[in-house]
């Protein structure tokens, strides 16, 4: 989530964030890993005008392979469609996990509206490019077969990484994600993360935007890339 566009209203209960805008990213709803209790009550207590689901919100690949849908993960979009109905105005960017939502672009579901790609414009006027860029990832286009083999690898640590922080909970130690500190560690051996980055900015500065807003790295964070945001 990026809080870079926000305007609290007085009005407001205390309890409740009020923002003009959030973005959320690969939450990966149909997977034992999604951490969707903490997810819905960020949900229930966030207040805004636009909310941006950019990419990877439902895990196709790992629902294709084996089902695995709780009535928690249910909530999580009944909370979504219920906060379209009141007024939030809903926006759908599919990323690579959720690829089938893309013969949809354009169309309108239970308020949500799907798109490719879209420019969200700043409270200032600064112009920020969404997307989810799995497109700029060469591992996903050059060779989809690794990508697959390494989402399963992945799914493998996270079950390790449940098992792994029921031990740590039970001496009073809190949640500590053993998925990305092993992927941060891999990704910069290989120096993904930034290679990835720099193509997502160059990109945008040719878009004549000033900044970019996209998921698919599992990397929260608000930086500048040469003048790009």
């Amino acid at each position: 989530m990026l809080p870079i566009d926000s305007s609290m209203d007085a009005a407001e209960p205390a309890q409740t964030l009020r923002v003009r805008t959030v973005w959320i990213s690969d939450l990966h709803l149909g997977t034992p890993g999604c951490q969707a209790r903490a997810l819905l009550d960020f949900l229930r207590d966030v207040d805004c005008e636009t909310l941006y689901l950019v990419g990877d919100i439902i895990d196709g690949w790992q629902l294709r392979r084996s089902w695995y849908w709780p009535q928690l993960h249910n909530n999580v979009v009944q909370k979504i469609l219920r906060k379209a109905r009141k007024g939030t105005r809903v926006i759908s960017v599919p990323g690579n996990h959720d690829e089938f939502a893309r013969r949809y672009v354009a169309h309108k579901f239970g308020g949500v509206e799907v798109m490719d790609e879209c420019i969200h414009v700043l409270k200032d006027g600064r112009k920020l490019w969404v997307t989810h860029d799995d497109l700029y990832d060469g591992v996903i286009q050059c060779a989809r077969w690794l990508a697959t083999t390494g989402d399963v690898a992945y799914e493998l640590t996270l079950k390790f990484n449940r098992w792994f922080n029921r031990a740590r909970a039970g001496v009073g130690l809190p949640y500590w994600s053993l998925s990305r500190y092993l992927k941060m560690k891999v990704k910069r051996a290989v120096s993904y993360v930034g290679d990835f980055e720099q193509a997502v900015a160059r990109e945008a500065r040719k878009r004549g935007v000033q900044g970019v807003v996209c998921g698919h790295i599992h990397r929260a964070e608000i930086r500048d890339i040469d003048g790009i945001l």
